[in-house]
C-alpha cells in the first residue's frame, strides 16, 4: 500500500504543469486545463487483510500506520482531509467555512481498500438537477442552487470490514402449520372455519460458515445521517489504496475505533447466525431459544467508499443531499416551499368555489 505522506507531494501534468486529478470511472489521473491524462500504476498484489486479534493485542487498536492532514469542522465535528492544494473549503455536510489555518496533522490506520469514484461531478450535478426538478414544491432557491457547481462535493467515506469463520451450535424449536375446521355461531346458525395451528418440536443442530465483508460506518457524527437508500456499495470493486484515487476529493477520517466497530460487527455477524439457524431449523416458523456463536480467524479492513453531498440551508434549516459516487442512487431530506402549498390550496379552493357558482 502507498505511504500517504507521498500523496502530498503532488502529481504534476507532465504537459503543463498543473495539478492532476483522479478521473471518475477509470484508472487515470487528468489535467482539467490541457486533458493530459496518465494511468494510475494498479498494485500486483489484492489488499492485505489485516488479522484483528493480533493487531488489537500486538500492534493496539488505536495504532497508526500512516498520518493524515485533517480539517476540524466547529459546526457539525467532521475530520475532513483534501489531496490538492486549496485557497478554502467549506465542509462537505453543513457549509460552514473551514479554517485551514487550524488544520492539524493527525495518525490513522492506513486504508486498505477503496471504492474509487465511477461518476465525475457533472454527472453527479445533472443527476442532483433531475432529482431537485421532481421535486414537488421545491423552494426555487433549491432549484437555483442544483444548478452551482460549488453545491455539491466528492466525499471518501471511512468504513471497517470484517471476515470471520463463524460457528454456532443451537436449541431451538420447529413450527409446522396445520389447519382444524372449527364450528362456530354466527346468531343466525352455525358455520365453519379454517384455523391454523402451530405443532412445535424440539431441535439442536449446528451451523458455520464463513463471513465475508461486515461493513460498519466508521463515522460516528455522521452514522444516521446516510439515507440506507444509498448506502449500498458493490464491494468486489474494491482496489488496493492508492493515495492518488483521493486527489480531487474530500476524505472523512474515521471517529469509532476499531475496537467499536469490532463490536458493533458482532452484532451484525448474529443477526447472520440466526438467519443460518432459522434456515437450518427449517419448517414454517422458528424459535431460538440458546445459541452459542463464535467468531474465529478474523480479519480486517480500513475501506474508503464514494458519495456525493450537497449542504442546503432553508428556512434556518439545514438540508442534505447525497448521490452515491459509484451506482448514481440519489437520496436525502427536502424542504418545502410554503408559499408554493398555500397558492396551490388557495387556487384549489377559488376553482372549487367556481365550480359551485356555476353548478347552481
Amino acid at each position: 500500500m502507498e505511504d500517504i505522506k507521498a500523496s502530498e507531494k503532488k502529481k504534476a501534468c507532465a504537459n503543463c504543469g498543473a495539478e492532476l486529478k483522479f478521473k471518475p470511472g477509470s484508472n487515470q489521473l487528468t489535467c482539467e486545463y490541457c486533458g493530459y491524462e496518465e494511468f494510475i500504476e494498479q498494485s500486483k498484489s489484492s489488499f492485505e487483510e489485516l488479522e484483528l486479534e493480533h493487531y488489537i493485542k500486538v500492534v493496539g487498536e488505536n495504532a497508526h500506520t500512516d498520518t493524515i492532514e485533517l480539517l476540524h469542522c466547529k459546526n457539525c465535528g467532521a475530520n475532513q482531509h483534501v489531496e490538492e492544494h486549496y485557497k478554502s473549503l467549506d465542509c462537505v455536510y453543513c457549509g460552514e467555512p473551514l479554517i485551514l489555518e487550524d488544520a492539524e496533522t493527525e495518525g490513522w490506520i492506513l486504508p486498505g481498500a477503496l471504492v474509487p469514484f465511477q461518476l465525475d461531478s457533472k454527472k453527479a450535478r445533472n443527476i442532483f438537477k433531475t432529482w431537485v426538478g421532481s421535486l414537488w414544491f421545491a423552494p426555487d432557491k433549491l432549484k437555483r442552487a442544483a444548478l452551482d457547481p460549488e453545491a455539491i462535493h466528492g466525499l471518501y467515506l471511512p468504513y471497517w470490514t470484517f471476515d470471520a469463520n463463524l460457528f454456532a451450535s443451537y436449541q431451538g424449536q420447529r413450527g409446522d402449520y396445520y389447519y382444524e375446521t372449527q364450528t362456530y355461531n354466527t346468531g343466525k346458525g352455525r358455520k365453519t372455519r379454517r384455523v391454523r395451528k402451530t405443532r412445535w418440536s424440539y431441535v439442536t443442530g449446528k451451523v458455520d460458515g464463513f463471513v465475508d465483508d461486515i461493513l460498519v460506518n466508521a463515522s460516528q457524527r455522521k452514522r444516521n445521517m446516510i439515507p440506507s437508500k444509498v448506502a449500498f456499495w458493490n464491494l468486489k470493486d474494491l482496489v488496493p489504496f492508492n493515495s492518488k484515487y483521493l486527489s480531487g476529493f474530500v476524505t472523512e477520517k474515521y471517529t469509532v475505533s476499531l475496537k467499536e466497530g469490532h463490536r458493533q460487527s458482532f452484532q451484525k455477524a448474529k443477526n447472520i447466525a440466526y438467519n443460518w439457524i432459522r434456515n437450518d431449523i427449517g419448517g414454517d416458523t422458528q424459535r431460538i431459544t440458546n445459541a452459542d456463536i463464535k467468531l474465529s480467524d478474523e480479519t480486517f479492513k480500513h475501506v474508503l467508499l464514494p458519495i456525493y453531498i450537497s449542504s442546503y440551508r432553508y428556512d434556518g434549516k439545514e438540508f442534505n443531499f447525497f448521490i452515491n459516487g459509484q451506482t448514481g442512487t440519489v437520496s436525502g431530506n427536502r424542504p418545502y416551499s410554503f408559499w408554493k402549498i398555500f397558492f396551490l390550496i388557495l387556487f384549489v379552493i377559488v376553482v372549487i368555489g367556481v365550480i359551485a357558482i356555476f353548478a347552481k
